[in-house]
């Protein structure tokens, strides 16, 4: 999220310019705790009772295995273009939508882990421009396909993760994790104001297929406002699905669509992105001898 059209108020979250693509580098966090062993008395011949098991439930079974997958993501993620159609809109007090402007991008995210640390860089050229009604300040969200962040092990320190039981969406059943930020770490959301990023803590759930560890939705609101910095709610809805390449067959899961309310004392926008024509591009390279012509 980048910043407010003809208005003074920033936006917030991972900002990436549109129309020149910007890294967003995400900088390691090792937070570790040396905490002093504490040992029962025992006798010589009866050595140390060995710490009781606690059982793994199965949502978090199937959040490990999202963990694990989610650099896979960033990677496939590389490899696509897709058609990005957003909708920027004020909402009413009745909460419905009262004004928007609609655009289609051509979209990449690109992602780059060298260097010990994940780089992202999400590009967008323009196919359709909306028309500007420069009475109207509109918000400019963007970086939300990046959202798994919160499950990458460079935010492992920042966020508990908790089970939430099952959950039936359209009659497929999903692990649910509910996440909270700890207080005071790192965040991959930030409210950008006048050149400073204030990291915004955020909470939400994860609904997780249980046998690939695919996220289908995720949902993240702020745990408190930021009224100080004129921000006072946030809430954010992404949604994922199987797509499918031929030539080779492979399926990817890709984000389908993210809808994004953000509100002020004064103002609410809502956002929506929807990512359609997913294609699948491979780069090849070959190298030949060619003789010296005299």
């Amino acid at each position: 999220m980048r910043d407010f059209r003809a208005g003074t108020m920033p936006g917030c979250f991972p900002c990436f310019c549109r129309s020149t693509p910007m890294l967003y580098p995400l900088a390691l966090v090792a937070i570790v705790f040396m905490c002093p062993a504490a040992y029962a008395q025992a006798s010589a011949s009866e050595p140390p009772a060995a710490p009781a098991v606690k059982p793994v439930s199965p949502e978090m079974q199937a959040f490990e295995r999202a963990r694990q997958s989610v650099d896979k993501f960033f990677e496939q993620a590389t490899n696509v273009v897709c058609t990005e159609n957003v909708s920027q809109g004020l909402v009413g007090k009745n909460g419905k939508v009262d004004y928007r402007e609609d655009s289609i991008f051509d979209y990449q995210l690109q992602s780059n882990p060298n260097s010990g640390s994940l780089k992202l860089v999400e590009s967008r050229d323009t196919r359709k421009t909306a028309f500007r009604d420069s009475s109207r300040t509109l918000l400019i969200t963007n970086g939300f396909t990046a959202m798994l962040l919160v499950m990458h092990p460079t935010y492992e320190s920042s966020y508990t993760f908790d089970p939430a039981g099952q959950e039936s969406v359209d009659g497929v059943t999903y692990d649910k994790i509910n996440f909270k930020a700890v207080p005071g770490a790192a965040s991959p959301a930030a409210l950008q104001l006048r050149g400073h990023n204030y990291p915004l803590p955020l909470s939400g759930s994860l609904w997780i297929e249980p046998e690939s560890g695919a996220v289908e939705k995720m949902v993240a609101t702020l745990d408190s406002g930021l009224g100080d910095l004129g921000l006072t709610g946030m809430r954010s809805e992404i949604h994922y699905a199987l797509v499918r390449f031929h030539d080779p067959d492979e399926s990817y899961w890709m984000p389908i669509s993210a809808v994004i309310d953000v509100e002020t004392p004064r103002q609410h926008w809502r956002n929506i992105h929807r990512f359609t024509g997913y294609k699948r591009f491979r780069a090849t390279i070959r190298v030949e001898d060619l003789e010296a012509k005299p």
